[in-house]
This record gives C-alpha cells, sequence and structure tokens, in this order.
C-alpha cells in the first residue's frame, strides 16, 4: 500500500476522532467513527510486513471475533473497561512493523476494538449523549485532528503512521469510550486496588531482579548493567522508565488515600503500600521518574496543607541547591561547556533539546510531521544510517513544536491547562474529589516525566486519566460540614433549604403572626437527625 494513501488516511482516521469528540448528533458520531475505522484499517494495511497476507487476515479474523465477544461484555459491565485497560498498560510485545523492531501494546489494542465495537452498538440503538468529555473534548480533538494533519506534509510517513495508528487513534478512542462511564463508588475502589496489586507484584518483581541480578525482556539494558556503576531493574516492563513511572502513578493514588482518607484503616494501608512500591521504585534508577514523584508529591501537599507546603518545597529546593553547589565534580560538570559537561550531566539529552529547538524555529508553521523529528534531526546534525538511535527525542515539548509547529505547541498547552483545570477543580475530600485529584497528579506526574522520556501522548495512562476525569467532573460535590451545636456530631449545610425555611416561616408569621401550620410542620419534617 503506498505512502501517499497513508498521507490520505492519517488525517482522515484523526478528523474521525475529532468529530466522535466534539459532534453533537448520532449520525455525525457514527460518521466520524466509520472515519476513524477507515484511518485504522488503511494504516495497519501500510504498516504491514509484506509477505504474510493470509496469516495477517486470519488474525485480523480472530481479532475481530474476540472484540466482538469483548464488546458483549463492555456492554454489559461497562466499567470492566477501565479494569481491562489498567491490566493491559504493562503488556507491550515485542513486534516487527516494517523494518523496525518495537514494543508494543498489543493485547491493549484489542481491548480497543472491544470498546469502538461497544461504541458503535450504543449508537446504532439510539444513544444520544455527546461530548462526554466536557471541557476537554475541544482541545483534545483540535490537537489530535491537528497532528494527523501534518501526516499529509510530514518528513517520515512511516513513523507518523506509526504513531497515529498504534498511539493517537486508539488511545483517543479509549478516552472517549472511558468518559462514557457512570460513576460507581464500588467499581472506582476495585480500579484502585488492582492498581496497588499490580505495583505490589510489579516491585516484587524488580526486588527479586535485582537480588538475582537477572532481568527480562531488554538485552540492552542486560549490557548496560555490566559497565554502570548501578544495576537497574525493569520488572515485567521493557524500560526501567516505563517501569518507574508505573509505580509512581501507584504512589501517588495511594497518598492521596493516606492524606485525605477519613478511615484509620485505609491510611494505614496506603502507607504500607506507599513504602513497599517505593523500595520497587528506588532500584529502578529512573531519575525523571524520581522527579516525576517529586512534581506529584508536592502538588498533593499544596492540596493538603495549603501555604505550609509551599515552605516545605522552598526547603527542599534551598538544600538541593547546597548539596548541588557543593559537590564539585556537579559543579564542574554544569559550568565547564568547553568539554560538553551539560551535555554529559544530562546523558546527551540538552544536546537534543538544543537541536530539536532548532528544528522547530526552522519550521515554526507547521512543523516537518507527526513522526519525522528523528529524519529532521538526523538529516541536521548530519547522522548517518536509516534508524539512527542518536536521534530519538526524549523531550514531548520540543518533539511536539518540531513535528506540529507552533500552532501543535499552542494545542498542546491548551490540553495541559484545560486538562489541569478540569481535573483539580473537582478535587476533594469525598471519593470522587479523591479520584479527581488522582488524575490530576497523573497528568503532572507523566508530564514531568515526559520532559525527560518523551511518552506524554504514547502512554494509554494519561489518556485514560482524561476520560475517566470527565467521569468524576459530572458528580456533584458532597456538602460540606459544620460542627454542630453539641460540638462533636458534624450535620451537612443546606443554606439553600434554610433561606426557603425562613422564607415560609416569615411568610406564616405575616398571615396570622405566628408560623403557619404547614410551615411548622416543614420545619419539623427538615430537621437533620440529631444522634
Amino acid at each position: 500500500m503506498s505512502s501517499e494513501l497513508a498521507r490520505i488516511a492519517g488525517p482522515l482516521g484523526a478528523a474521525g476522532l475529532a468529530v466522535l469528540m466534539l459532534a453533537p448528533g448520532r449520525t455525525y458520531r457514527l460518521a466520524g467513527l466509520a472515519a476513524w475505522a477507515v484511518g485504522v484499517g488503511v494504516l495497519a494495511g501500510y504498516l504491514a510486513p509484506a509477505g504474510h497476507t493470509a496469516l495477517l487476515g486470519a488474525a485480523g479474523l480472530l481479532g475481530l471475533a474476540l472484540a466482538a465477544g469483548g464488546a458483549a461484555l463492555l456492554v454489559r459491565w461497562p466499567w470492566l473497561l477501565a479494569l481491562a485497560v489498567l491490566a493491559c498498560v504493562p503488556a507491550r510485545i515485542p513486534v516487527s512493523v516494517g523494518s523496525t523492531q518495537a514494543n508494543l501494546l498489543v493485547p491493549l489494542y484489542g481491548v480497543v476494538a472491544a470498546a469502538a465495537l461497544a461504541l458503535a452498538w450504543e449508537l446504532l440503538k439510539g444513544e444520544e449523549r455527546q461530548r462526554e468529555l466536557g471541557p476537554l473534548a475541544l482541545p483534545l480533538a483540535a490537537f489530535v485532528g491537528w497532528s494527523g494533519l501534518t501526516l499529509a506534509w510530514g518528513e517520515d510517513v512511516r513513523q507518523g503512521s506509526i504513531e497515529l495508528l498504534f498511539f493517537f487513534l486508539p488511545f483517543g478512542l479509549l478516552a472517549v469510550s472511558l468518559s462514557r462511564l457512570s460513576w460507581d463508588r464500588r467499581w472506582a475502589r476495585v480500579l484502585y486496588g488492582e492498581l496497588i496489586l499490580m505495583a505490589l507484584v510489579f516491585a516484587v518483581v524488580g526486588v527479586e531482579q535485582w537480588i538475582n541480578r537477572d532481568i527480562f525482556w531488554n538485552p540492552k539494558l542486560l549490557v548496560g548493567n555490566t559497565y554502570a556503576p548501578f544495576f537497574r531493574v525493569n520488572s515485567v516492563f521493557w524500560d526501567p522508565s516505563i517501569y518507574g513511572r508505573f509505580l509512581v502513578v501507584a504512589i501517588l493514588a495511594s497518598l492521596v488515600v493516606a492524606l485525605f482518607s477519613r478511615s484509620p484503616r485505609a491510611v494505614i494501608l496506603a502507607l504500607v503500600a506507599i513504602g513497599a512500591t517505593w523500595v520497587g521504585l528506588l532500584f529502578s534508577f529512573s531519575q525523571s521518574s524520581f522527579l516525576a514523584l517529586i512534581a506529584g508529591v508536592i502538588v498533593a501537599a499544596a492540596f493538603a496543607w495549603r501555604w505550609r507546603a509551599l515552605l516545605l518545597v522552598a526547603l527542599a529546593a534551598g538544600v538541593f541547591l547546597v548539596v548541588a553547589v557543593a559537590a564539585p565534580n556537579v559543579r564542574h560538570a554544569v559550568t565547564n561547556h568547553a568539554s560538553g559537561g551539560l551535555n554529559r550531566v544530562t546523558s546527551g539529552r540538552s544536546k537534543l533539546v538544543s537541536n530539536g529547538i532548532k528544528i522547530a524555529v526552522h519550521h515554526p508553521a507547521v512543523g516537518v510531521g507527526i513522526g519525522g523529528f528523528r529524519h529532521a534531526y538526523a538529516k541536521q546534525v548530519g547522522l548517518r544510517g536509516k534508524e539512527p538511535n542518536a536521534a530519538a527525542s526524549h523531550d514531548t515539548p520540543i518533539t511536539v513544536a518540531a513535528e506540529t509547529g507552533l500552532p501543535g505547541l499552542l494545542l498542546l498547552a491548551w490540553v495541559l491547562v484545560a486538562g489541569f483545570l478540569f481535573t483539580f477543580r473537582r478535587a476533594g475530600r469525598d471519593l470522587a474529589g479523591m479520584a479527581a485529584l488522582v488524575f490530576g497528579l497523573v497528568l503532572v506526574s507523566i508530564g514531568v516525566h515526559s520532559l525527560f522520556y518523551n511518552a506524554f501522548f504514547e502512554d494509554p495512562t494519561v489518556w485514560a486519566a482524561l476520560g475517566l476525569a470527565a467521569v468524576v467532573s459530572r458528580q456533584p460535590r458532597a456538602p460540606r460540614k459544620q460542627p454542630s451545636a453539641g460540638g462533636g456530631d458534624e450535620r451537612p449545610q443546606a443554606p439553600q433549604l434554610d433561606r426557603q425555611v425562613e422564607a415560609e416561616r416569615e411568610q406564616g408569621q405575616r398571615v396570622d403572626g405566628s408560623q403557619s401550620d404547614g410551615a411548622r410542620q416543614r420545619d419539623v419534617e427538615r430537621l437533620p437527625e440529631r444522634g
């Protein structure tokens, strides 16, 4: 299949997804879902390796049958989608895409197919809901649509097709499907329990790897550990940074429970989970994961302790600067630009960032096209080879600016600001508010992580957090509580009800100089029960 057809299919699939997010009517949404499916199908045909048509066709039919069965389950129990997505996040399987070896979330793509069929079934039945993503629908649709459109002029059609087919299009549909769930406290607790259980199991595997000095899947990491002063583990993941990022999300979720739960038992269990997961994170030796955790903890502390958290942050920053300045090797490496000290401290990332900025400056209007960073970088610095590993991007904002230009960078900022406002605005001490805070911390931590590891939109956790944030945003806030007259018990405030009762009392007094029987009776019925 020609690359020119892929240049059409990519924008078509992205436009269909944008319509699915924004369209006001069922017919338009069905058309958007159909365009998404056509785009996915054409891109899959373009990237499929040659010479295996019969095998791929049989695998496609089997996958479609399994997806139909999964769709039936999702229609019956919609929250199974969230549980299945979380379960599939670590399952990256080595796959050959043309001449490229990639670790893809193959089981998760089966869940996406089931979600697409379930969504199509609900729309065909007459489902009239729209814009389930709420305020996130417009910025997310605009970013997805523009990113897909850049494939039309992209410098690397194959890599751009991979980005759209395996990340943007499937994960965007997951966000829409998850946002359609109805809030359920029991399922939310089950989802949290699944997250913590998975993190504890992965941490145990990571510690076992460190003790036995053995790792799975990744021969490059094994070679790197041979010459490194410390031994990094990856648990069941391919990369230690991806492993660390998952554990950070679990730690932050437990931190929210420890800070805001009113149950002493829940607080104790959350603290135990944090400690055990932290041990697993330690042996990943992922600097980006540690920074992501620090950022998440600071934001969580700000919500829990308000201005007092700023004092803790200032103190920690002061200690960090003093230690950094006092260390001669760090001071020499940062200040000795002639020998490339800063680039060496950042493991070559500062050079990637500086050259990435140059690419963005040279292509400010439309960028080099989605997936074109590596090709443009290699051409700029004169790297040879079809797949130069030294040109791989490590910074999401720089990559977005280089590939999609200034419009893409502005749309990324719009998505982030809207996402933070959307999640943190609903944060509170009730279960839905705690969930909203967790989703906001997911965006913060993975956002910081993506400054050093380009995987913000490549991580399904981000899209799942956006979709589930829409679910909790539809939940009304729990009434605030104030001390009762006895001083020990608490009762919910109801100012609007109080004003209505007072108005009825005054009306009754104006009629006969005293409170009317009807108003008096309603007062008695509305009094809260006291212990």
